[in-house]
């Protein structure tokens, strides 16, 4: 018996024993719409939870196009793993009174993985934590280091911030307005206060002259392990030793593999405010024309139902304009051919007023006018807890010290808990449109014409009443990933003694491909769409049989579902 929602509260980010239970409670609350999935556990043992959203009244979840969403496979992006909770209690709470929600749920299946690296999550969520880039795994060696310094919670207020010490051949100086901004020092500049920015952090062997940042022993990246387009450590850190070693990646890969219904694909990252599209290894100029045109539209649709901008990652989000950077979303879409889109959740600078700016370039050069307003975003919007006050601190190895600046993981990589909520609200009309977008098998009708005494022509004609193709994009083709229609007349087993015989027909045959119903180009163009009915497909049989008979039909399609009926021969 279903029972009352859970109410989550979404400007906190749950630990995994309370994500477990809110799931679960999910599931118990409406048995008829969830089940909760572990598809694999983690590194330290954790499950990885694979929340299946659908009406169980009306077919199974494998039987239904589905859509895949993910969030949290790098440790302190938390608030992915909020946008996909607040889409699941979404969907959950409008069943039955949001008509898209309902058609959606009633026809398509939605799989949400809201935390695919909880050990991560775990230790970024820790009393005193760390905030390391992914997977817990020591990756490349198991070895604590002997000298340098590790990044961590010093003075144990449960943040990590940073070091300023004062330096004459220190880098950074106070903002002559604002001191508690640092900004650059300038070219040839002399004579004033400086300081040395160093992460918040212990030393080992510290000589009183040199310190340099260890990289954390947990070195992986988990979505640099993916299959597609997979470089070793040299070509791409944290990639692991090979393709899909990880648990997290293989228990996703599997999954994935295994469920050849899913379609399409949204994984949840922070931070940076904007939606990306594939390709990350190539220019649109190289990409198949008909993918690139269908990612557009959806994405320009993105972009107004969430306010952040749809953009090229090979074009618009490079780390380094040298170097490409490949993941999650080459595996889906350019080894599969599913859609997929990254977002990356948040943008401090935006929320402070600074909108026109590169989104990588930022980072490394800006005028200090953003930082002023950051600032001022910080004091007025954030408590003043954004930009933490420089306080004195006595440090184990480098005596005095000041902590304070950015805390980057409460307000940089994740917005502050007043805005999570909001953030998350974003996305729930945009995935829901996405996925309503899916094709979907249906019946079109069946046809029995009696041909003689016992002999049957039997007609089958399926429809996709989707948007997109039965195969979703053109890459799916080409990389012969996917199906046409299967068209299958189950017959009785001879060993029952049964007088049913296929005369004319093959027991299975594979049809064709599918379109959906999104326009080709417009009806202003040159050349018509000459391919009209290109939605439907048929399969005939000539079977043999006594009258009554009732034979089970079944077309299924990878991406489009499966439909079952029965014909009568009378």
């Amino acid at each position: 018996m279903s029972t009352a929602l859970p109410s989550p509260d979404f400007s906190r980010f749950p630990r995994h024993d309370a994500l477990t239970r809110l799931l679960h409670d999910y599931a118990a609350a409406r048995p008829d719409l969830v089940a909760v999935r572990s598809i694999g556990r983690s590194w330290e043992g954790r499950d990885i939870w694979l929340v299946v959203v659908t009406n169980a009244a009306t077919g199974a979840d494998t039987d239904k196009p589905a859509f895949w969403v993910d969030g949290n496979i790098h440790a302190a992006e938390l608030t992915a793993s909020t946008a996909c909770l607040y889409w699941l209690h979404h969907l959950l709470s409008r069943h039955g009174e949001d008509p898209q929600v309902t058609q959606l749920l009633n026809t398509r299946t939605v799989y949400i993985c809201p935390r695919l690296n909880p050990d991560g999550a775990e230790l970024a969520l820790a009393d005193r934590p760390r905030h390391i880039r992914s997977s817990t795994r020591p990756y490349p060696f198991d070895e604590e280091p002997v000298e340098g310094l590790t990044i961590e919670d010093v003075d144990g207020d449960g943040r990590i911030l940073s070091m300023r010490i004062r330096d004459p051949h220190g880098p950074y100086k106070c903002h002559p307005d604002e001191p508690r901004l640092m900004v650059p020092r300038e070219p040839g500049e002399f004579g004033g206060t400086y300081y040395r920015i160093v992460p918040e952090g212990t030393l080992k062997n510290f000589d009183g002259l040199t310190i340099t940042a260890n990289k954390d022993k947990e070195g992986l990246d988990l979505n640099r392990n993916f299959p597609a387009y997979w470089r070793q450590e040299f070509e791409q850190s944290g990639a692991g030793p090979y393709p899909a070693s990880e648990p997290e990646v293989r228990a996703m890969v599997d999954f994935v593999v295994g469920h050849r219904n899913i379609g399409a694909a949204v994984s949840f990252h922070t931070h940076s405010g904007v939606i990306l599209r594939p390709m990350g290894t190539q220019s649109d100029d190289d990409m198949t024309p008909e993918d690139l045109w269908m990612y557009k539209r959806l994405s320009d649709i993105g972009a107004r139902l969430t306010g952040y901008p749809a953009i090229s990652i090979f074009h618009e989000f490079k780390y380094h304009p040298k170097e490409i950077i490949t993941g999650t979303q080459d595996w889906v879409y350019e080894h599969l051919g599913a859609l997929f889109w990254t977002v990356e959740i948040w943008a401090p600078n935006k929320e402070a007023g600074i909108t026109d700016y590169p989104w990588i370039e930022w980072y490394r050069d800006h005028p200090a006018e953003d930082d002023l307003k950051l600032l001022k975003w910080s004091d007025e919007h954030c408590g003043g807890l954004a930009h933490v006050d420089w306080t004195p601190f006595r440090h184990p190895q480098l005596g005095e010290v000041e902590i304070g600046g950015w805390d980057k993981m409460n307000f940089w990589r994740n917005p502050p808990p007043h805005l999570r909520a909001r953030e998350a609200a974003r996305f729930p009309a945009w995935l829901t449109q996405l996925a309503l977008s899916l094709p979907r098998l249906e019946l079109l009708r069946t046809e029995v014409r009696r041909l003689g005494d016992d002999t049957w022509r039997v007609r089958f004609a399926v429809a996709n009443a989707g948007y997109l193709p039965s195969h979703v994009t053109q890459r799916a083709i080409d990389r012969k990933t996917v199906r046409g229609v299967v068209f299958e007349i189950h017959l009785p087993d001879e060993r029952d003694g049964a007088v049913v015989s296929l005369v004319g027909g093959k027991a299975r045959v594979e049809g064709p491909h599918l379109a959906g119903h999104a326009p080709k180009t417009s009806l202003q163009a040159f050349l018509p769409n000459r391919e009209l009915t290109a939605d439907r497909a048929v399969a005939e049989w000539i079977v043999r049989a006594p009258a009554g008979t009732r034979l089970p039909l079944t077309a299924r399609c990878d991406r489009a579902g499966t439909v079952r009926t029965e014909v009568a021969l009378d």
